[in-house]
């Protein structure tokens, strides 16, 4: 099952890459935010919605908690993806 995880932005890159590290579940992580940074400005404390290592959406502190409550009821699933997000790599890591 592929889902979208909700995520905090918690370091936006300052060179010209597209990557940010993100907060999940207490895991940090870089993922992709190319997709998003031409139609919106994200800073800091911004909630996004992830999957394999790529920001989809960027989503209120209301909708990521919403989404937190449904993932934790769907159990495994949720770990799952949990799993995907430590393991995804964007390629570009170390970069």
């Amino acid at each position: 099952m592929c889902l979208g995880i909700p995520g905090e932005l918690v370091e936006l890159a300052d060179d010209d890459t597209d990557l940010a590290t993100v907060s999940v579940a207490g895991v940090r992580r870089k993922v992709n935010v190319g997709l998003l940074i031409e139609d919106e400005e994200l800073v800091v404390g911004d909630w996004i919605l992830i999957h394999v290592g790529f920001a989809l959406a960027k989503i209120d502190e209301a909708e990521a908690a919403a989404a937190l409550e449904m993932l934790h009821s769907m159990g495994p699933a949720y770990d799952q993806e949990l799993e995907e997000f430590v393991a995804s790599s964007t390629g570009r890591e170390g970069l």
